[in-house]
């Protein structure tokens, strides 16, 4: 038999509850956390042996979501899970990101952590009990780790901040963060909002430090009484004494060429100081074979310390810039012909073409998911990527990075995009990365929001992004640097990844990432006050290039109209088997939806198609109007008149008498069967029966010589009145 080991904390509404012993025994370690009806067994392995010394931690992170887990099967042609979704892929990079930087990269072994949702009450949301459990499976593995860390999402409702708020709550949500971090301090953030304040997003931070401190007792607590002895990190003893010359030659043609402007000269300027480097000292580094190596790491090294010395002491950057200085920025819009919107945004070396398409209901995204009911979504963004962007050759493909980039970005302009009512399109739009040198997915939102107001989407407010760097200094981070604006360098070289989009009047999306132990506060409110500065700088020029969305939409985007009607009406334009609507179609070009409370969505290739759809389904629940002059078809011919269609399934008569002024002989003389023709109603008798008039139509100012339909002046009989009288000689 064996033996369960528990530890659990109260969070929110529920208790989190670690359990490790019974499933999975096989692997580094394993954990079966669970939160109320919801349910993650978190798993860790590594490899058997170290491989060759890398630069980095082979890490892999697996979130998936088993249908069983709510009670479904897979819709789809394939019944059972397949490649990751979307928001596997975005989970997973939720795990990775607080997790990495804990792991040494001396330990040199694979580490694959594998997640799996098994059950879900679809009331909790299974991701955070995922980063804790994987987190927890770490802590009491054999693995080294400087952890753990643990996760909490916050929620705001009013004034009300909310941990670990349910599905239902979410979506009242005005912020909706998820908070990550360690005992010390909080590592990473991401989430969405409806233009809140910095000083929310700071309080809603500093309430889920507490929580995440708990959360990481109790993953210590199942470590004292569940823990493996971790396996030893092997430092291999290297003589490094040979770099001591090199490195005295080195830094100065390094720091030279670190200055140089503009991120291909700079390259190439870094190039030529390891050629002549490397020219020197080809007898030392031939010596031995790691020399080659290590001679790379030094360069890695002496980049770091000459970038982060100028910036700490001097103020000054890679690109001459000072700490607050944004890159020049231009922005065009239109610039693509046949596109419903087009935006060309450009911020120093990072450029994104961004593209709106309008689309109907019929391109709305369907998410089959383990959250609860199919959902569709009528926004998406897309993000790519292309080798060509970084000026090399590679494969074009749809990685976790363009994945995730392409949501912040959607997050950052789902806020401000009109309701669904207001504006009934589905709106994709399109970031294609022409060069990057730092922070395109802070392109991407404002490229896109440019495209979306050349597109003629009425968007409440103009959404600008920014991406902040941090560069510290000290074990307590006492002196330090916040960076705007940051470039590619200052990214990998720096402490902080801190992304910030919004309008002028706050945050709608907010990503960072920290590669130090925490960040206090003081750092945290100065990056986001700095943040808001800059992001006020782009929304100023943004602005000058288009200030507020078209007054009408593309010509070339398909034209939307919707109408409402009575319920009672929709079985007659739906038609038998669906015939009328069908007809309506066929007819227009335009493709006609109604809903079940009347709602009536017109799709049009063009403005011309739908309205005449629109024409075409009032004409059917519209009830005929004396006085009125309608549009009608000839379908039948008698010789008293004929029957004129004025609206669909209603015909009236035309008396022979009502066709022209003068008299004519045969209806034949002025209509023909399917001829269209303007008809006068004149009157609808008790009976219900249309009396029509061609010739009140085509004279409406003047009065026809009779009455309309005027009664004979001779008396009629009916069956059992008194004979008329004969005049003699007349037989009967």
């Amino acid at each position: 038999m064996f033996e369960t080991k528990k530890a659990s904390v109260q969070i929110g509404e529920d208790t989190l509850v670690f359990e490790t012993g019974k499933i999975a025994k096989q692997t580094s370690g394993a954990v079966y956390a669970r939160y109320a009806g919801s349910a993650v067994i978190a798993t860790v392995c590594c490899g058997k042996a170290p491989t060759e010394p890398l630069d980095y931690v082979p890490l892999q992170v697996e979130y998936n979501e088993k249908y069983y887990a709510a009670g479904k099967i897979p819709g789809g042609y394939l019944k059972r899970e397949a490649r990751p979704k979307d928001k596997e892929i975005l989970v997973s990079r939720l795990i990775d990101r607080p997790l990495r930087p804990l792991f040494d990269k001396a330990f040199g072994r694979e580490i694959q952590v594998v997640p799996t949702v098994v059950s879900t009450d679809q009331i909790n949301t299974p991701d955070i009990i995922a980063i804790n459990a994987a987190s927890a499976a770490v802590t009491i593995s054999d693995i080294p780790f400087n952890g753990p860390i643990a996760a909490v999402r916050m929620g705001k409702i009013g004034d009300e901040y909310i941990v670990n708020p349910t599905f239902q709550q979410i979506e009242k949500c005005e912020l909706e963060i998820v908070v990550a971090g360690t005992m010390d301090g909080i590592t990473m953030v991401e989430g969405g909002a409806k233009e809140v304040s910095e000083e929310d997003m700071l309080e809603a931070i500093a309430q889920a430090h507490p929580h995440i401190q708990n959360l990481c007792k109790a993953q210590l607590e199942l470590k004292e009484i569940a823990g493996k002895e971790k396996l030893p990190v092997f430092v291999a003893e290297e003589d490094l004494s040979w770099l001591e010359p090199v490195k005295e030659f080195a830094y100065p043609l390094i720091e030279k060429a670190s200055f140089v402007k503009g991120k291909m000269e700079r390259y190439a300027a870094l190039k030529e100081a390891h050629d002549q480097i490397e020219e020197k000292f080809a007898d030392v580094i031939a010596e031995d074979d790691k020399r080659k190596g290590q001679l790379a790491h030094m360069y890695d090294d002496l980049e770091y310390v000459i970038l982060r010395k100028s910036i700490l002491e001097d103020g000054v950057r890679t690109d001459g810039r000072k700490v607050t200085d944004i890159r020049p920025i231009t922005c065009e819009v239109g610039l693509l012909p046949k596109t419903h919107g087009s935006a060309l945004f450009t911020r120093g070396e990072t450029q994104s073409l961004a593209t709106t398409t309008l689309g109907t209901a019929s391109d709305e995204q369907m998410f089959d998911n383990i959250d609860g009911e199919k959902s569709f979504s009528s926004f998406m963004l897309h993000y790519n990527f292309p080798p060509y962007s970084v000026g090399e050759c590679g494969r074009l493909t749809t990685g976790r990075r363009e994945i995730g980039h392409g949501h912040l970005a959607q997050r950052a302009l789902t806020a401000i995009l009109p309701d669904k009512e207001d504006f009934p399109y589905t709106i994709r739009v399109v970031s294609e990365i022409m060069e990057s040198n730092g922070s395109s997915s802070m392109a991407s939102v404002c490229g896109g929001c440019l495209s979306l107001m050349d597109a003629g989407v009425p968007i409440k407010k103009p959404v600008a992004g920014i991406a902040m760097g941090l560069i510290t200094e000290g074990a307590d981070y006492s002196k330090y640097v916040v960076l705007s604006d940051i470039l590619g360098e200052e990214d990998h070289l720096g402490d902080m990844d801190f992304k910030v989009t919004g309008t002028e009047d706050g945050i709608t999306a907010f990503q960072m990432d920290i590669k130090i132990a925490g960040v206090t506060p003081e750092i945290m409110s100065k990056a986001l006050k700095q943040a808001k500065d800059g992001r006020l700088h782009i929304l100023n020029i943004m602005t000058q290039e288009i200030s507020s969305p078209r007054s009408d939409i593309n010509e070339n985007a398909p034209k939307i109209l919707t109408m409402k009607v009575e319920e009672d009406k929709i079985g007659a334009i739906i038609g038998t088997g669906g015939k009328t609507i069908k007809g309506i179609a066929l007819q227009t070009g335009a493709e006609v939806n109604i809903s079940d409370d009347g709602t009536v969505t017109i799709f049009g290739k063009n403005g011309a198609s739908a309205q005449k759809a629109k024409d075409l389904v009032k004409s059917i629940i519209e009830e005929p109007e004396p006085g009125k002059i309608y549009q009608g078809t000839v379908k039948r011919i008698m010789d008293f008149g004929a029957f004129i269609e004025i609206l669909p399934g209603k015909e009236g008569l035309c008396h022979i008498s009502k066709l022209d002024k003068k008299r004519v002989k045969t209806v034949d003389e002025v209509l023909t069967i399917g001829q269209e023709i303007p008809v006068k109603l004149m009157e609808i008798d008790r009976q219900g029966r249309l009396n029509l008039s061609y010739v009140d139509a085509l004279y409406p100012n003047e009065e026809s010589e009779k009455k309309p339909f005027e009664k004979s002046e001779k008396k009629s009989f009916e069956k059992g009145d008194r004979k008329p009288y004969k005049k003699k000689g007349f037989k009967n």
